[in-house]
């Protein structure tokens, strides 16, 4: 019964819908045989491409116009490398055409050392003492985020990074997040990565690593 009183209000409709457009202008008829079809608008923006479109599109610039020095010189968070690296006469060496990359210690990473530790490594008497620490946290060639993590990949889990200062890092894959292991065993978190600067990449890490 519901059904029929159904078919009975919808043919109602098409009735009362086909006497309204007998009864408009000729003019109005013409308008609306030129006006593009509804169902004409949207294919535009429904035929966006997607996916591999979105691959190909030009990706943003994010090359910092300075040297890993400056890029590090700029940020509040890295005072302390930025000094020890005056400090150890490393300057000149970051600031050349590399590349590099770099694993840069917070201020809260060196405030985690023991009490006096950065302290004696900037006395000049400690001078190659700093330039080791500060080169074991530095790799030759652009190694970004990708090219790290491809590697630990293809490692089966980890990777070795054979550091400027000669000694070696071991980068893992932990719950999202990229390690470094030195060779003592700390372990340093990579919390921001690809800084990208004109003469390599800086990765910022959670704690100091020693060679």
């Amino acid at each position: 019964m519901k059904l029929h009183v159904l078919t009975v209000a919808l043919m109602g409709a098409v009735a009362l819908s086909a006497c309204q457009n007998d009864a408009t202008t000729d003019t109005a008829a013409t308008d609306a045989q030129t006006a593009p079809m509804a169902d004409d608008a949207p294919a535009t923006d429904a035929a966006t491409p997607t996916g591999d479109y979105a691959a190909e599109a030009p990706a943003m610039d994010t090359a910092a116009s300075g040297t890993l020095v400056e890029v590090a010189s700029g940020s509040p968070d890295h005072t302390t490398v930025v000094t020890a690296v005056q400090a150890a006469g490393l300057v000149d060496t970051l600031n050349g055409a590399g590349p590099f990359t770099v694993f840069a210690p917070t201020n809260a990473a060196f405030d985690k050392l023991p009490a006096g530790t950065v302290d004696g490594l900037l006395k000049p008497e400690a001078k190659d003492d700093l330039s080791g620490v500060l080169t074991y946290h530095v790799v030759s060639g652009n190694v970004d985020a990708a090219t790290l993590t491809q590697q630990i990949t293809d490692g089966g889990g980890s990777a070795t990074l054979t550091t400027v200062q000669g000694g070696t890092l071991t980068a893992r894959a932990d719950g999202g997040n990229v390690t470094l292991t030195d060779a003592k065993g700390n372990t340093a978190t990579v919390t921001t990565a690809d800084l990208k600067g004109s003469n390599g990449v800086i990765h910022v890490i959670d704690t100091v690593l020693m060679p």
